[in-house]
């Protein structure tokens, strides 16, 4: 326990973690809206809570809810769900590099899989040595576990008694996308990510359902996977 305080204050890995907790919390503040609008569309608080803690993507929990609420399939609300938690598959790919620093056993990867989302890819490949992006994924990622289980549970109980809107919980999961983008604008490589995967989005957005433009702008991290290669 000495070891991990007497760590904590080198700057570097200082920033690391107070990144990963306060993106954490932020997150986990929109897990209020998502558990609030799973119970105003007909789940129990049960099931609300039991999708975040075996999914935990938040983009594939609030499309599946929206399915169910709007009088859509179970069929209808699982494919929606899948075709964007797709792009996870993408994020693994950017993150196998890093695997061995991470992750050394195959129990422990298939326990870090659950946790490769946007926010601890971003934060993670956002650091320059091995050590940082490890402490960066598992600090975001079990900080973020942590808060989205919990604000989805008060959220869940609150029901229809929160509105997201009035209290600003709305806008908490694009101020954290602009968080996470941040630091990779620093880069060469990471500006062409993000000027790639926002021209993907904008052409395809017109024509294409809703979720795959999302799906599809994901592609442009290969650009760091290629420049980590």
């Amino acid at each position: 326990m000495k070891r991990i305080f007497a760590s904590l204050n080198e700057p570097e890995l200082r920033r690391v973690v107070v990144s990963s907790l306060t993106l954490g919390a932020a997150v986990g503040v929109f897990a209020l809206s998502f558990g609030v609008a799973s119970v105003s569309a007909g789940a129990s608080v049960w099931q609300t809570c039991a999708l975040s803690l075996f999914v935990f993507t938040g983009a594939s929990q609030f499309s599946a809810m929206s399915v169910v609420g709007a009088g859509g399939s179970l069929a209808a609300a699982f494919g929606g769900a899948v075709l964007l938690a797709a792009r996870n598959f993408v994020y693994g790919l950017a993150l196998s590099s890093s695997a061995n620093s991470m992750a050394k056993s195959l129990p422990r990867r298939l326990f870090a899989a659950h946790f490769v989302i946007d926010e601890t890819t971003a934060l993670a490949l956002g650091q320059e040595s091995p050590r940082l992006r490890k402490v960066a994924f598992w600090t975001t990622g079990l900080g973020l576990f942590t808060f989205w289980n919990l604000g989805t549970l008060i959220g869940a109980l609150a029901g229809s008694a929160i509105d997201p809107q009035k209290f600003g919980l709305d806008i908490a999961f694009p101020a954290a996308f602009i968080v996470m983008l941040m630091p990779h604008l620093r880069s060469k490589l990471g500006r062409q990510a993000a000027t790639l995967g926002g021209a993907l989005c904008l052409v395809s957005i017109a024509f294409l359902p809703v979720g795959v433009p999302i799906l599809i702008a994901a592609m442009a991290v290969l650009v760091g996977v290629r420049g980590d290669n």
